[in-house]
C-alpha cells in the first residue's frame, strides 16, 4: 500500500510545456508529466526496460524515448511501443484545479 495515496498537486500548468517533460518526486513515486496540446498526463518516470528516467528522453507528441536504449511509450496510455520495452508504464489520473496540476496515486 502506497503511504501517499490520494490527489497530490504536481506542479502549475505554465511549468509544463510540450515536448519538454517534467520530473517530478511524489513520495516514494518518480513521476513524469507530459503536455499534448492542452491536455497533460503523467505516468512512471522510470523506464520499465533498464530504469533509465523518461523526463529525461526525447519527447514528440504522444511519444516518449527512453534516453538509454530508445524504447518509446505512449504518454497517453503508457503503452510501450518499441523493444527492448515490453512492459507498459503505470499512468495516474490528471486533473487541473485553476492553474494547478494534481495527479491522483494509487491506494
Amino acid at each position: 500500500m502506497c503511504g501517499n495515496a490520494g490527489w497530490h498537486r504536481a506542479a502549475t500548468l505554465d511549468q509544463v510545456t510540450e515536448d519538454e517533460p517534467l520530473a517530478l518526486q511524489v513520495g516514494e513515486r518518480r513521476i513524469a508529466l507530459f503536455r499534448v496540446g492542452e491536455e497533460i498526463f503523467a505516468t512512471d518516470d522510470v523506464c520499465t526496460h533498464a530504469f533509465a528516467l523518461l523526463s529525461d528522453g526525447l519527447q514528440e507528441g504522444c511519444v516518449i524515448e527512453c534516453p538509454l536504449h530508445n524504447a518509446r511509450f505512449e504518454v497517453r496510455t503508457g503503452r510501450a511501443l518499441s523493444s527492448p520495452a515490453e512492459r507498459d508504464l503505470d499512468t495516474f489520473p490528471v486533473r487541473v484545479a485553476g492553474e494547478a496540476i494534481e495527479i491522483l496515486l494509487p491506494a
